[in-house]
């Protein structure tokens, strides 16, 4: 059988290539992928090439499949696995294996799994650590995002606070506690702002913050501080641009009780100190946002760690429990990843937007592995519909839905886009 699909090859050397795949063994499983979101961890792992913890040091003869945030469903099911999985299943995939401690994940580290190709084989690693996961939504694109919620699960849940005196920790973020996500205007805050209204156990005052209004503007009215009422929770956006004093301003909110608390979604080394200073006693910080460079670090206050117990953690994905619950918190419609959407493209523009990810506006860039497209903001669907019919729908569609992505609109892409 033959696929399409973007391999890494070295340091920014990703290709669109046409290759056969071998036939499968008994232990593994044929795919056919629908969808996939691009990743920052994508990017990184393209521009690092080798020198990525994830990639093999052989990659420039051995080539691997990238994207790690994919759906599709299931076509030729090897016997080992015929009890268990059958042809036609939707799927979705944790791609955080840690088979027998290694670091290999699809999307980094194998030649025939990863998101961004139209046919794949999934290894029996994949299947051995439960990762292979039913999907019983109805858009594709839904799978592809439980991956990225997962990982904010798995931060929430890796929160921790202890108890004074016991050698106890309790784990999760503080319920009816004050919670600030700092940075948190761009698609995976949005999806912990998300997940923080309406999980079970939610904070009673959510501070988000951002240097850029437009992004605060989109996200306030996707998760509005409406909703966030009806959920008893106190929602407050804040662009601390042109505050003089953020941290005292943030303090000012809890009056002066700081916050339980605090997740940083940028690598920047001021955004983490600032969340150090807004920790309240025992109040936890979660570094969440992946830097490029190895030699990242931040000043800390080993002042309040000593006195005040305050203390960092970091996650870097969740695990196949977190991506469970995601995907049946997207069954019941508690949580809907469509709100991290900014951007749908085809196969053709998956090299490009990869290897400039940092310089494209917006969320999250939704690839339909098995279209030609460019990749297209879902806010110019209207402009390009004056000179492409396909488009003057689309913006229809989305304008319906708060100008989000949607089954509706997935359904249309699929039928009437050019094929690959």
């Amino acid at each position: 059988m033959k696929t399409k699909a973007v391999r890494l090859y070295g340091k920014n050397d990703l290709r669109l290539e046409e290759f056969e795949l071998p036939v499968i063994k008994d232990d593994e499983i044929i795919a056919h992928i629908i969808s996939d979101s691009l990743c920052m961890s994508s990017y990184k792992a393209a521009i690092q090439g080798a020198n990525h913890k994830r990639v093999p040091t052989n990659v420039a003869e051995n080539p691997v499949i990238i994207g790690h945030e994919f759906c599709g469903e299931l076509v030729e099911i090897g016997k080992k696995w015929q009890y268990k999985f059958k042809s036609g299943q939707k799927f979705a995939i944790q791609p955080a294996l840690n088979y027998q401690g290694s670091l290999h994940a699809p999307g980094y580290s194998f030649p025939y799994i990863g998101g961004d190709a139209t046919y794949i084989i999934i290894p029996n690693e994949v299947m051995e650590m439960d990762c292979l996961l039913e999907y019983k939504g109805e858009a594709f694109y839904g799978g592809s995002l439980a991956e990225p919620m997962s990982c904010i699960i798995g931060a929430f849940h890796a929160a921790y606070h202890t108890i004074q005196g016991k050698y106890i920790h309790n784990m999760g973020i503080v319920k009816n506690g004050n919670m600030a996500i700092l940075a948190g205007a761009g698609p995976m805050g949005l999806g912990a702002i998300d997940y923080a209204l309406h999980s079970d156990r939610r904070p009673k005052l959510l501070v988000v913050t951002d240097l850029d209004e437009a992004r605060l503007k989109r996200a306030s009215s996707i998760h509005t501080v409406d909703e966030a009422k009806k959920r008893e929770v106190e929602l407050k956006y804040i662009n601390t641009k042109d505050i003089e004093n953020p941290e005292a301003y943030l303090i000012s909110i809890t009056q002066g009780k700081k916050y339980n608390d605090v997740f940083v979604f940028a690598p920047v080394k001021e955004v983490v100190e600032q969340g150090d200073k807004i920790l309240a006693k025992d109040g936890c910080l979660n570094f969440f946002a992946g830097p490029s460079d190895p030699e990242f670090s931040a000043v800390l206050n080993f002042y309040n760690v000593h006195y005040a117990s305050t203390h960092i953690v970091g996650t870097s994905g969740g695990n196949t429990q977190d991506m469970i619950e995601s995907l049946e918190m997207m069954k019941k419609n508690l949580i809907n990843p469509a709100a991290m959407i900014t951007h749908i493209g085809g196969l053709n523009c998956v090299v490009n937007t990869t290897l400039n990810l940092p310089k494209i506006s917006g969320n999250k860039k939704l690839i339909y592995t098995n279209i030609e497209m460019e990749l297209t903001a879902i806010s110019d669907f209207k402009k390009k519909g004056k000179t492409d019919p396909l488009f003057t729908q689309l913006a229809k569609i989305v304008e319906k839905n708060n100008g989000l992505w949607s089954t509706e609109a997935e359904k249309y892409l699929l039928k009437n886009a050019k094929s690959i």
